[in-house]
C-alpha cells in the first residue's frame, strides 16, 4: 500500500492547478500543467476540463477525491495507482484509468517524469480535489 504522507492535493489534481470554477488552487511543487480546453455545459452546473500535466519523478500523490469523473491517459512514465475498493496496480505509458465521483485514490509516481492528459467532468465552483481521510 502507498505511504499516506499528506499533501494539499494530488499531483494529478494539483497538476491542473485550479478549481472547477477556474480559480487558482494549490499545486504540487515541480508539477507543470496546461489547460488545453474548458467546456461549460449549457446547464451552468458542470464544466469539462482537459489538462496536460508533467509530474516529477517519485512524487507521492496523497489520497483525495473529485466532485465528478476523472479520466486520465498516461503519455509517458509509470507509477502505482491506488483506488479505494480495488487492488493497487501499476499504470504506465499507453494506459488509462477512470475514477468515479467521490472515490478516494492516490498515486506514487515512478522513477521518471510522468506526462498525462486528464479530462475532468466536475461540478462548477467546487474544488477540483479534496483530501480524503486515511
Amino acid at each position: 500500500m502507498l505511504s499516506r504522507r499528506r499533501f494539499a492535493a494530488c499531483a494529478l489534481c494539483a497538476a491542473t492547478g485550479l478549481a472547477a470554477s477556474g480559480a487558482a488552487a494549490q499545486s504540487t511543487p515541480g508539477v507543470t500543467r496546461k489547460i488545453l480546453r474548458r467546456i461549460e455545459f449549457p446547464s451552468d452546473r458542470y464544466v469539462t476540463l482537459l489538462v496536460s500535466a508533467e509530474i516529477p519523478a517519485n512524487a507521492l500523490v496523497a489520497r483525495h477525491t473529485h466532485p465528478g469523473v476523472e479520466s486520465t491517459y498516461i503519455l509517458e512514465g509509470s507509477g502505482v495507482f491506488a483506488m479505494q475498493g480495488q487492488a493497487d496496480r501499476t499504470i504506465s505509458a499507453g494506459g488509462s484509468f477512470q475514477i468515479p465521483p467521490g472515490v478516494p485514490h492516490a498515486v506514487k509516481n515512478g522513477p521518471a517524469v510522468t506526462r498525462i492528459v486528464a479530462s475532468y467532468v466536475v461540478e462548477k465552483d467546487k474544488p477540483l480535489a479534496s483530501p480524503a481521510p486515511d
